[in-house]
Order: structure tokens, then sequence, then C-alpha cells
């Protein structure tokens, strides 16, 4: 049973499984669909707030501890200088999609669509990693590469969903942000006492900072970013991303481990809810999404890694340009946080549908990487071992 667990959220399958299930429901029976969603179930409280304010609320917060474990010594961010090119690469692998989109936008959209640009800039970190996994193998640079920028990537994403998606039907009020700042203080002190269990963090600090937030009318999905780089942590970090280490039981590490399972089968409710779009609301804005994490995120990933090159800074050892190329492909994958984002960037149902379905058709690209793994005769990096140690 456990193996099986396991196996699911490796996967992503419930996230999967959530998507296409909406997808079948809502196109089936659409008003038994939106009545099921939208059923308040205490006081305004739905399916809808349920996977967006809450369970978006661990989601990002196991997020934000991958990010903080990834600038700790040893971890893949640090020394800096070692993730200059990946670093490149992510400043193209979000301004090429912003890019593509307003261009595209210019050429086929609708000055209605114009806010949409934030939703190509992030990329699906555990979709990219196991479609990169099966391509590359487990060993090949490439993997770490692509695991840094889309870190960074989604770290900015964060920044993007915070500043420029309030809710548009609520202004934002700043003095409430007083909260979140309490909660922060509140994670302060605590860290200073040497409190070793994550859970007086996450209960006062993360509850304050989410009130501050809601209040705000900032997106409260983001409470737990502002509270998780608080929590004590080990000295040094021995593991890679989503590589857990078993010597580690600091609450940083403690968090996550406890909390991963219920964000991996929590994203069923999240795209289950999220994903529900009837094909008949694709437009122009779909493809507009679809292409720029496409076309955005392969092309600027390439060319700035390339400009990093040219400036100095090299390609991991291992790593050649088709490699490269190929990672930009598979950075394109942005389901759940390119849906969240379409949430967020549209009032109008149908013009959120659509870019919805642009987010949902991303998943394609990872049956595009694949195939264009094989025609770029891309090596496993365990077949090239295989190779070596039969010789």
């Amino acid at each position: 049973m456990k193996k099986t667990v396991n196996l699911l959220r490796e996967f992503s399958i419930p996230l999967i499984a959530g998507v296409l299930t909406a997808l079948i429901w809502a196109n089936v029976d659409p008003h038994s669909y939106h009545e099921v969603i939208h059923h308040k179930w205490i006081g305004n409280i739905d399916l809808h707030f349920i996977a967006n304010d809450i369970i978006m609320v661990f989601f990002f917060g196991i997020a934000a501890v991958e990010i903080t474990q990834s600038v700790l010594p040893g971890g893949d961010l640090n020394p800096i200088k070692k993730a200059i090119n990946p670093l490149f690469a992510t400043l193209g692998g979000v301004t090429g999609p912003i890019a593509v989109y307003f261009l595209l936008n210019a050429l086929i959209g609708d000055p209605a669509y114009s806010n949409g640009w934030g939703i190509p800039t992030a990329t699906d970190i555990a979709l990219a990693w196991l479609i990169a996994r099966f391509v590359f193998g487990s060993k090949h640079p490439a993997v770490s590469f692509l695991l840094l920028l889309a870190i960074v990537d989604d770290a900015i994403g964060l920044g993007i969903i915070a500043i420029f998606y309030p809710d548009p039907n609520n202004p934002v009020q700043p003095i409430f942000l007083l909260f979140t700042v309490a909660g922060m203080i509140v994670a302060f002190i605590l860290q200073k006492m040497k409190v070793k269990n994550y859970w007086p963090y996450i209960i006062v600090g993360g509850i304050l900072s989410w009130i501050g937030l809601f209040k705000a009318h900032i997106h409260p999905a983001l409470a737990l970013v502002f509270i998780i780089p608080f929590l004590p942590h080990a000295a040094r970090e021995k593991e890679h991303i989503f590589e857990e280490d078993l010597e580690d039981h600091s609450p940083l590490s403690q968090f996550e481990h406890e909390w991963k399972a219920f964000v991996d089968f929590g994203l069923f409710v999240f795209g289950l809810t999220n994903a529900g779009v009837e094909f008949s609301a694709i437009g122009a804005v779909t493809w507009i999404v679809f292409l720029a994490l496409f076309v955005g995120k392969t092309v600027g990933i390439s060319l700035f890694a390339w400009l990093g090159e040219k400036m100095g800074f090299p390609l991991p050892s291992g790593m050649a340009h088709k490699d490269v190329f190929l990672v930009g492909v598979i950075a394109g994958l942005g389901l759940t946080v390119a849906l969240f984002v379409a949430g967020a960037a549209f009032t109008d149902p149908l013009i959120q549908g659509a870019a919805k379905m642009g987010a949902v058709f991303s998943a394609v690209i990872a049956l595009i990487a694949i195939i264009l793994g094989r025609v770029l005769n891309i090596k496993r990096i365990n077949e090239i071992e295989n190779q070596k140690s039969k010789a």
C-alpha cells in the first residue's frame, strides 16, 4: 500500500486525475459540476475556496521549503556562482513567455486578454521533474538544471501573483498586511527562542499571515511563503530537490515530510475545482497561453542560456545545447501554477475558462518532450554509464 501511494504521488496521479475528472464532468453534465463545486458548505466556504485558499497555502508552503533548502550551504542554489547559467535561463524562461504572450495577443488576441501575461511564467515543478527524469535519466545534469530553473521561476511566479493579481473585485487594503508582518515577527521570535516544533510557527504565524493577506485582498494562498523561511533548518543541505534527507529532523524538513502527502493528494481537489472547463470555451486566448508556454519557454531558456555562456558562465558539465533546448520544452509544463494564475487573472468566466484550457493543454508538452528526446538522440545518463561499464 505504501509503495502504491508513493507511486501515485511521484507521478502526480492525483492532480492529473482531478484535471481529467473535471474536464469530463464539466462537459458531460456542466450543471451538476458547477452545483457541486460552488455549493456553500459553511457560510461562503465551497470546494473552490478549500482548494485555492487552503490546499494551495500548503502547496506554496512546500515550494517555499524547496526554495529555502536550495539556498542553504550545499543546496542547488549555493554558492550562487554555480547557478549563474541556470539563473540566466530562468530570466529567459520568464521574459520569453511574457513576450510571446503579448506578441500573439497583439496579432490574434484581444485587449481583454492582456491581464493574462503572468499565466505562462511559472513551471509545474513536479511534472517537469518527472518528465525530465524520464527523458534524461535520473543522473543527468539537465535534471538539476531544470529544477534550479523551475524553483526560481516559481519564486518569481509567487511574486507576480502577490503583486499583479490581487482580487479585482476588492481593491487592495495594505493596512491589513500588518497582520502578515505580525505573523513574521512571531515566527522570528519563535526561531530565536529555538522552538523545535513547526506547529507554533504554522498555527500562530501562518494564521496571522493568512488573515493579513485575506483582509488585504491579496491571495491568501501565499500565507506560508512569509513564514516558512523562519523554520529552523539543518546547517547544510545534503540532498537535491525532491530528495528526502532521512537524517534531517529539523522543523523545516519535518514540515515538508508531513505535509507533502496532503498536498500531493489535495491537488486532486485543486484539479477538480479549477480545470472544469467546457470545450466550447476554447478560444484565441487558449492558444496564446499554450504557445506562450511552449514557444516562449523553449526560445527564452535556450537564448538566455546561450547568452550566459557568451558572458563567461558555462553550462553545467555534461550538458549540450540540445539538452538546454529540451529543458526549455519541458519547462513549458505550466499546468498547476498556470491554472492558479488563470483563475486570478480573469473575472470573465468565458475568458478565464479559455485561458485555463490553454494551461491544461500544456500537459501535451510532456509527450512532445518525450518524442523530441528520441528525435534529438538524447542519451539517458544511465544508458551512458551502462555502456561505459560494458566497455
